[in-house]
């Protein structure tokens, strides 16, 4: 029987010291997740990661209950956790659901923002127009995060953004705009500049008009991702 290979996981991990608290725990896997350096699929081996953090299995498997209620993290009798995989069906959902949420925001965000609120938006796309001279892909996707929070923190609905921030947690895994084709992103960023200009000029209708034709063409650009990268599941796997 060949060795077990080692989990890219692990390798991930930041640990500062062992006997780590359990909040530290789920955070330091979380961030892993989240960063797209463990891919969907990638195992979690529970003793090992508890090796590694100088713990118990039990505040590791606390943290990994936590993070399969959130959508990162699968559990299957006998293979152990994996880094969730979601179908091509439900990454393409989640994406709606994302335009619903940022939508609802983005009015209220437009009235309340301050001067700080508009700099940082400003600011954010600055970042994301040099990801893109870049042509740093990964750069992009993150920064591309911040643009779109920067626009809809200011609203200060904090339990919608919170809705918000863990459907947009959940396709991070993917990392869907590592993986499409440079001049989507450009063509999708293209957009960017008139959303921040209808932002700075408090206009909540362009804004609005604006980010549903900016969420229709993301949504066709993430329906093309291929879905033989082994990044989404089969839809027929149980």
């Amino acid at each position: 029987m060949p060795p077990r290979r080692r989990s890219v996981l692990l390798d991930r991990l930041n640990i500062s010291a062992p006997g780590s608290r359990q909040h530290a725990i789920l955070d330091e896997l979380r961030r892993v997740i989240l960063s797209g350096d463990a891919p969907p699929t990638t195992p979690i081996p529970l003793n090992d990661v508890a090796d590694m953090f100088g713990v118990s299995p039990i505040p590791v498997r606390e943290s990994l209950k936590t993070l399969i209620g959130e959508g990162l993290v699968d559990h299957r009798p006998n293979l152990g956790y994996t880094v969730a995989q979601l179908t091509s069906a439900e990454l393409c959902e989640m994406y709606i659901v994302r335009e619903v949420l940022e939508s609802a925001a983005l009015a209220t965000a437009v009235e309340l923002a301050t001067d700080d609120d508009r700099e940082r938006a400003i600011i954010a796309n600055k970042v994301l127009e040099q990801a893109i001279t870049a042509d740093d892909p990964r750069e992009y996707h993150r920064r591309s995060r911040e643009f779109h929070m920067a626009l809809t923190r200011p609203s200060r609905m904090k339990r919608l953004l919170h809705m918000l921030e863990a459907a947009w947690n959940i396709t991070e895994p993917v990392q869907p705009m590592v993986h499409v084709a440079g001049s989507d992103r450009v063509t999708l960023h293209s957009d960017h500049r008139q959303m921040l200009d209808a932002f700075l000029g408090r206009d909540a209708a362009a804004l609005s008009t604006i980010a549903q034709y900016h969420h229709g063409r993301l949504n066709t650009v993430i329906s093309s991702i291929p879905a033989d990268t082994g990044l989404l599941a089969d839809p027929t796997t149980d």
